[in-house]
């Protein structure tokens, strides 16, 4: 999903997570398929399936918490909780800051959406700040518009206030197929898959997780999972 955060690594602390008694899995709560709060107020989603699995099989105790993806890194680094899993892509500017485990999906699809046929090249283009959607729209000469959430991304296409949207693809299908927006352009595939992000300090945890993520990959439960919530990038 999202990537190109160049956040300061000042804000790292030295102390690690130190094998605490409850593990804290960070997460936006915003951005279906991946990860979204149900009407009970609860994250679900994919992710909410992977992590439980995960930490089921890395025999830890787990809690989920909510945080803005545009200081969902900082947080990490400032010890809010122990890891990121809200479909962060993994990217070479990101590691600068965190440590990635293997990704639990290949790369999939970017897309443009937009109400009528655009030059996507020259057209204004709406993403969510800070992802890697926003930076290669950023890059191709068009006039990128950012926004906080991904559902304001929507809004601002819908509403004519700019020309196409560009986000993961996962995440555009089910809105296209409910509204009279339409996929333009060509898919675009972005980052190097997406994983969990850890402070670099973390890494004891972080192999657990990784350990856990290869018997998923191992026994086809990754892929059952990514069919279940219709995610392209199988393994």
């Amino acid at each position: 999903m999202k990537s190109l955060f160049l956040g300061t690594a000042a804000l790292a602390l030295t102390a690690g997570f130190a094998m605490a008694d409850t593990v804290r899995l960070g997460t936006e709560g915003a951005y279906p398929p991946y990860n979204f709060l149900n009407d009970a107020g609860e994250v679900d989603g994919f992710e909410r399936e992977l992590g439980d699995e995960l930490c089921k099989r890395a025999e830890l105790d787990c809690e989920w918490v909510t945080n803005d993806w545009d200081s969902i890194i900082p947080n990490l680094l400032s010890g809010n909780y122990d890891t990121i899993i809200a479909g962060m892509s993994i990217t070479d500017e990101r590691k600068e800051v965190v440590n990635f485990t293997q990704g639990y999906t290949r790369p999939s699809p970017s897309a443009y959406a937009a109400l009528a046929d655009v030059d996507v090249s020259s057209a204004v283009i709406s993403a969510q700040a800070s992802t890697i959607q926003s930076a290669h729209v950023a890059s191709t000469g068009a006039t990128l518009v950012e926004f906080p959430t991904p559902d304001e991304t929507i809004a601002a296409v819908t509403a004519g206030e700019v020309d196409a949207v560009m986000a993961d693809k996962d995440f555009l299908i089910p809105i296209v197929e409910g509204s009279d927006l339409q996929f333009i352009a060509e898919d675009v595939f972005l980052g190097d898959g997406i994983g969990m992000a850890f402070r670099q300090s973390d890494d004891e945890l972080r192999a657990k997780f990784d350990a856990a993520i290869d018997t998923m990959k191992a026994d086809g439960s990754l892929n059952a999972l990514l069919d279940k919530w219709e995610i392209e990038g199988k393994f």
